[in-house]
């Protein structure tokens, strides 16, 4: 009889037609200096935030949790809650490649920007400054920021969002914004907040600015 050897063949194919254990938890880490009162964790397809998932109370700094989804999506909008009532937040965040998200330190940011550039010339150097609408924009509105849009006057679209993809920029941190020395000084700008508010500034004259501060 080889009863044995079919069961054996059958259990093994009801454990592959199994649903496989979900691969996106992750330990979450308090690095930022302050107390966090309340997370919430969901999938980036969906726009309402899942329930606070700190269910033993506040983390404190230098703390963390392990998080488990009740969901299985690997990709993952998170965000937290400071006890000064200031927020802060990853967006589509790959958890199922990570073991650990941090606030604070080592928290993946803006690109930093590039170094300045060599010494101009002074016969050349008011040229270049008329010329060249490229600024730094520095977040100075209390605020993370999830998305900016910055183009020339000029221009009928927004283009695309300067952070890019799973990019926050930090109340206090800055990014440079590159745009083409077209003979056009003045700038649109779009900024998009943690909770979805929009804000513009238009016909901002950068070319005589080395940084912008958005407030």
């Amino acid at each position: 009889m080889r009863l044995p050897g079919f069961f054996a063949a059958l259990v093994l194919l009801l454990a592959a037609a199994a649903p496989a254990a979900a691969q996106n938890r992750f330990w979450l880490q308090n690095n930022t200096g302050q107390t966090i009162v309340s997370a919430n964790v969901s999938p980036s397809s969906v726009t309402e935030w899942g329930p606070n998932i700190l269910q033993r109370g506040p983390l404190r700094p230098g703390m963390q949790v392990y998080v488990e989804p009740s969901f299985r999506d690997c990709y993952l909008d998170i965000r937290v809650r400071f006890a000064d009532g200031t927020e802060d937040g990853h967006l589509g965040v790959h958890a199922c490649t990570l073991s650990r998200i941090t606030f604070g330190r080592d928290v993946p940011q803006a690109a930093t920007p590039p170094p300045p550039p060599l010494p101009i010339p002074r016969e050349r150097e008011r040229e270049v400054e008329r010329d060249d609408p490229s600024f730094t924009f520095v977040n100075r509105s209390g605020e993370p920021i999830r998305e900016i849009y910055v183009s020339l006057t000029s221009e009928r679209s927004w283009g695309r969002d300067r952070l890019g993809p799973r990019q926050i920029l930090p109340p206090g941190a800055a990014m440079r914004i590159g745009l083409p020395p077209v003979g056009v000084c003045t700038v649109d700008m779009r900024v998009v907040y943690m909770d979805g508010r929009i804000l513009e500034q238009r016909n901002i004259e950068t070319c005589s600015v080395r940084s912008y501060a958005w407030r």
